[in-house]
């Protein structure tokens, strides 16, 4: 196999707007000399997500793209996607939450990786986390592991997916994005919320539960005279 040599200067990253993928794209941004932003318009219930990608990106003076993914919408109908499901607030029994939507972060790098490619971009960053995966099994090392084996077979290319929050939890990303100068950004411009409202959200879904939860234990661990 003849893969092409690593373009270490460059960098797409998979942007949503939220605080993990902002974090991610602040990561970026001390690492690479140029960064692209890649969103994903896959119907999704707040089309508030793509507003607030599009504004942080042009704060951050980054270039941004936004990819049609409107068959995703049609094939996996979850609590995002549509407004007649009812986000879970509780983590269920058995089984991932509703919120999951199958196949998302796989098509999502995927097609991400077939856009770096035809820009020479071979160094991919998402904002997964197995620490507080959530129940997404698309959220683990080993999901991103095979997929980075299985998109250098397919396009005879050396990627590499960065995933810079992969082991620490919500409140070390938080000091993350401390640590890179854009603690204030994320809090007050970011969406993470599933119910579509920025900064700290509506506080009772459980994107903010744990949004919040993070936060408070950042401050405790790490800002202990602010608490």
């Amino acid at each position: 196999m003849n893969m092409n040599t690593r373009n270490r200067e460059t960098a797409l990253v998979v942007f949503s707007g939220g605080q993990d993928s902002t974090t991610c794209l602040l990561w970026a941004l001390k690492r690479y000399r140029e960064v692209v932003a890649v969103s994903f318009d896959y119907g999704q219930r707040h089309r508030e997500e793509l507003a607030c990608a599009k504004e942080i990106a042009q704060q951050l003076d980054v270039e941004w793209h936004v990819l049609d993914m409107s068959l995703l919408n049609q094939l996996a109908p979850n609590s995002l996607t549509r407004e007649g499901i009812s986000v879970d607030q509780e983590a269920p029994e058995e089984g991932p939450p509703n919120s999951v939507v199958d196949g998302r972060n796989m098509l999502f790098l995927t097609f991400a990786a077939v856009f770096a490619k035809q820009r020479s971009i071979t160094d991919l960053v998402t904002g997964v986390s197995q620490s507080d995966f959530s129940g997404y099994p698309d959220c683990r090392d080993v999901f991103i592991k095979s997929l980075n084996a299985t998109l250098n077979l397919a396009m005879d290319t050396t990627f590499c997916i960065e995933t810079p929050l992969m082991w620490i939890d919500k409140a070390d990303t938080w000091r993350l994005a401390q640590e890179l100068g854009g603690l204030e950004l994320v809090k007050e411009k970011t969406l993470t919320c599933y119910n579509g409202v920025r900064g700290d959200g509506c506080g009772h879904c459980p994107s903010c539960t744990l949004r919040r939860k993070g936060y408070e234990e950042f401050l405790a661990r790490y800002r202990k005279d602010e608490v």
